[in-house]
């Protein structure tokens, strides 16, 4: 069998890089261009023909989706065998399930969207870490088989790093206290999470914490961190009920406008660790912002699954 032949659309060739050096594989090479009128030009310069094609990209905007989209489907039409694609950010899921009448669920459209991909040879996957919500694997259609890729290696790794062996592993809220829960569990920590109650239908109100974390090193963990609201109130309350020492982690690093910058403000924080799944948390990382590569956990899983 050919050895995989590694593509990354134009905002995740730093990763593309990283799982080609991991796995040992070439690195395809792509021209991109806009027209004057912003019509955008793609032309793959290694023949994909006969190979195992590995794709990167993620949803992270409209723009980005339809690049992921255009060279997927140019990779099958030039005789691509297999299609792997690694989207390590999942975007949409703010609407990945309608609640409101009229509302569209995007996400899943937008898997529908890659769903209509012409279908290699010998089949299409598509990996996806950390996905927000697990039932949006279930949105692909067709052939298409999704592979969701857990990050808790990567996670138990950075908290070991931040609090040592003494610490309280907490969440945000209670909708990711089985999370933690297990989380906690592999590294033989307590485990905690705050109470909400919803005041209106916009704004919540904590009401509590579910365990001790006075004179307590607490960790705070999220799948994602965006603004970084909830962070910053569950941070407060933690340090209200006599925590010493704040981090927090997240497998998505999102933080759009100054919203890192208001976390790093806020005080309540030592370190933020996040995975380099998103390119924003790249662009912006620091001492405060440490930001750990997910190249060999994704390399692991395009091996394990050949």
């Amino acid at each position: 069998m050919n050895e995989p032949l590694v593509f990354g659309t134009d905002t995740y060739a730093y990763l593309a890089t990283a799982i080609a050096k991991g796995g040992g594989w070439e690195i395809g090479r792509c021209v991109r261009k806009m027209f004057p009128d912003g019509e955008h030009y793609f032309r793959i310069e290694t023949d994909p023909a006969d190979r195992d094609v590995i794709l990167v990209g993620g949803t992270v905007d409209d723009k980005s989706t339809l690049e992921l989209y255009d060279l997927a489907c140019g990779l099958v039409t030039g005789g691509a065998y297999r299609l792997r694609m690694v989207i390590p950010f999942y975007g949409y899921s703010t609407m990945e399930r309608s609640v409101r009448a009229g509302e569209i669920v995007t996400a899943k459209n937008r898997a529908r969207l890659l769903s209509s991909i012409p279908m290699a040879s010998r089949g299409t996957m598509v990996f996806m870490l950390d996905l927000h919500v697990d039932g949006i694997a279930h949105y692909f259609e067709g052939g298409i088989r999704p592979v969701h890729v857990y990050g808790k290696k990567l996670t138990t790794a950075a908290a070991r790093r931040l609090g040592g062996n003494d610490f309280v592993l907490a969440s945000t809220d209670a909708g990711r206290a089985k999370w933690v829960e297990s989380l906690a569990g592999d590294l033989s920590v307590d485990a905690a999470f705050v109470y909400k109650r919803r005041t209106s239908g916009t704004q919540t109100e904590i009401t509590g914490v579910s365990a001790n974390v006075q004179g307590k090193h607490v960790v705070i963990y999220d799948d994602m961190i965006r603004t970084g609201g909830s962070l910053i109130s569950a941070a407060q309350v933690y340090r209200d009920n006599g925590a010493v020492a704040i981090d927090a982690i997240a497998t998505h690093g999102v933080f759009p406008g100054d919203s890192l910058e208001r976390i790093r403000k806020s005080g309540l924080f030592g370190h933020v660790v996040t995975t380099d799944s998103h390119p924003r948390a790249v662009a912006l990382a620091s001492e405060f912002l440490q930001v750990d590569s997910s190249a060999s956990l994704l390399t692991e899983h395009l091996i394990i699954n050949r």
